[in-house]
């Protein structure tokens, strides 16, 4: 993968699906490509394969590195309702933003511009911001508590496996802290 200041780096891009309520990691994949953006299609995928007993997805919480017009599309086709940041936000917006709705779409909108009006609404913004409470810090602890900061393997079909045990790791010590006492 390409790393700042030129050259490249032996390197792989870890995606995992997180269930908001749960914390348990549903879904992952390990890649090589440097882009989130094509990774959405492939998790959609993987997350409609899941037997009917663990449920599908409603809503689909991603930054604005997996945004596209397409991923949007193929939430829909899914079912899925996306909530894909469409660019950064601003850290401190000004309180009228924060507290207002936004103005209604024309009837004619893209799939697009109808996730974008969705993730302005307070509902929106509300529903966004489980994803700073969920995948956010799944990541994080697999990295500071679990210690897990590189692979130690090489070749993609031995890194997959790799995040595989991380992750089934990270789910067996979150099913630890919610089984019934």
């Amino acid at each position: 993968m390409p790393v700042p200041g030129g050259g490249f780096n032996q390197a792989y891009n870890a995606q995992a699906a997180v269930d908001t309520s749960s914390m348990l990691v549903v879904s992952l994949t390990v890649t090589q490509a440097c882009n989130d953006k094509e990774q959405v299609v492939p998790m959609l995928a993987q997350l409609a394969a899941l037997p009917a007993s663990l449920g599908q997805p409603k809503e689909l919480l991603a930054d604005t590195g997996f945004y596209s017009a397409k991923n949007v599309e193929a939430c829909e086709a899914c079912s899925i309702d996306p909530f894909i940041a469409v660019k950064r936000d601003e850290h401190h917006p000004a309180p009228q933003e924060r507290f207002t709705e936004p103005a209604a779409l024309p009837a004619d909108a893209t799939p697009a511009q109808v996730m974008a009006h969705k993730l302005k609404t307070k509902a929106g913004r509300a529903l966004y911001a489980l994803r700073k409470q969920t995948v956010e810090p799944v990541f994080g602890i697999i990295k500071s508590v679990l210690g897990f900061r590189q692979f130690s393997l090489r070749g993609l079909k031995k890194v997959s496996g790799e995040w595989t045990l991380v992750c089934l790791a990270w789910n067996l010590k979150r099913m630890a802290v919610l089984r019934p006492q």
